[in-house]
């Protein structure tokens, strides 16, 4: 299967699988006029990785996920301690969201919207209270 068959097949574009090879994510074989030869298990860790990525793992995670799902030895701890660790990243985003939220809110809220200069936001902004 080539690059464009495999792009289609898992929605990743073609430029993120070479890049995933280039890392070492992926090993497709190669034909003897040197393109790319993808195999069914080349598509299954295209789709593993592709469903990890749109968790926002990183790439790092993500090896050491897929690491972890190709080692029949492994101990669901390990992967357990990843993606706890992982939604702990996303609650402090979510929290840090909230309080600009909050904070722009309170700013727009703030400011009149009016024909005067006067702009609680650019001054909030330019560092001034």
């Amino acid at each position: 299967m080539n690059i464009g068959d495999v792009a289609n097949r898992t929605g990743l574009p073609a430029k993120t699988i070479r890049y995933y090879e280039e890392i070492n994510l992926i090993k497709p074989l190669r034909d003897a006029n040197g393109y790319r030869r993808f195999r069914e298990q080349d598509i299954h860790k295209l789709n593993f990785l592709g469903r990890a990525r749109a968790l926002g793992f990183t790439i790092e995670d993500c090896r050491t996920l897929l690491a972890l799902y190709e080692d029949e030895s492994r101990a669901s701890a390990d992967v357990k301690r990843i993606a706890r660790e992982h939604l702990g990243q996303i609650d402090a985003k979510i929290s840090d969201l909230r309080a600009m939220r909050d904070t722009l809110g309170h700013l727009i809220d703030a400011c009149a919207g009016d024909d005067r200069p006067d702009c609680p936001i650019l001054r909030d902004l330019g560092g001034k209270t």
